[in-house]
């Protein structure tokens, strides 16, 4: 391995990816005088091909982190009927598959424990037959998150760790990567019953917010697990969850004979398109 993928990938390479998200994280909070930031902006655009047809234009963004979490202003239609579980961003699945003995594949060749990504081994084992997504959000795709289905929040748990990159040449060199990284797990309630999202901080930035919960603060030198529990807290299919401050990557899981995939591995999916459908109907 060369100097930079030591740093990365070695037995400390967690500190190394924690400093330099939060170094990362204080540029692209910046706001630089107008002229300079929107050259900064439209340099970001260029390079990664990104529209702003259905997001604010250009000179709205006062800092990089601002590009990054743009909002839509087009509402988006949502695919299928009431039994149709969205996808909740805009994204690339990197596989779909069968939660085998504890086990969840991160990529072809390597799996994760998913007790380790939930925080728990007895929530674990009551999802074992069930089926998972794992969803990519590059660079260039839009950062926030929405629910994918009509559910109420349980609970919110945040996870530290580190802030690996999330791309596949890490999915292929780190072991668990996903239960590795710093994490926050939510637990919704639905119709056809629990399923967990988990949203994974990665490389640059590496901030995840909550929408409803401002007291989950992720990349901030935090080493202990904090659970966050709801009464009355309800999402409606669509509705914003909150968002990634860069790239990172969504983990759905479902029970067994919860719902079937609508899509296979590999696929480019937008916000609102089909992505499961419940087994209920």
């Amino acid at each position: 391995m060369d100097t930079i993928t030591d740093l990365f990938f070695s037995g400390k390479g967690w500190m190394f990816s924690k400093f330099v998200s939060q170094k990362f994280g204080q540029i692209a909070d910046k706001k630089f005088s107008a002229g300079l930031q929107n050259f900064i902006n439209k340099t970001y655009l260029n390079i990664f091909g990104i529209s702003l047809d259905e997001h604010p234009p250009l000179e709205s963004y006062k800092s990089l982190n601002e590009l990054f979490t743009r909002r839509l202003t087009k509402p988006r239609v949502f695919e299928g009927d009431e039994n149709t579980i969205i996808s909740p961003a805009d994204c690339r699945v990197t596989n779909f598959g069968v939660i085998t003995s504890g086990q969840i594949l991160q990529i072809k060749g390597k799996s994760y424990s998913l007790s380790e990504l939930l925080g728990s081994e007895e929530k674990a084992d009551a999802l074992e037959g069930g089926v998972f997504a794992n969803l990519y959000l590059s660079p260039k795709d839009y950062h926030r998150f929405h629910a994918p289905y009509d559910a109420k929040v349980l609970y919110a748990l945040h996870i530290p760790g580190a802030l690996y990159p999330v791309n596949d040449p890490a999915l292929n060199t780190v072991d668990g990567l996903f239960a590795k990284n710093e994490r926050v797990v939510v637990a919704l309630e639905a119709s056809f019953g629990v399923f967990y999202m988990v949203f994974v901080g990665a490389l640059n930035v590496g901030r995840i917010v909550i929408e409803w919960d401002d007291r989950i603060k992720t990349n901030a030198d935090k080493e202990s697990i904090s659970a966050y529990s709801y009464d009355d807290m309800h999402l409606k299919k669509g509705g914003e969850m909150g968002r990634f401050e860069m790239g990172s990557s969504i983990a759905v899981i479902f029970g067994k004979n919860q719902v079937e995939p609508l899509r296979t591995d590999g696929e480019k999916l937008r916000f609102g398109e089909r992505l499961f459908g419940t087994t209920k109907r």
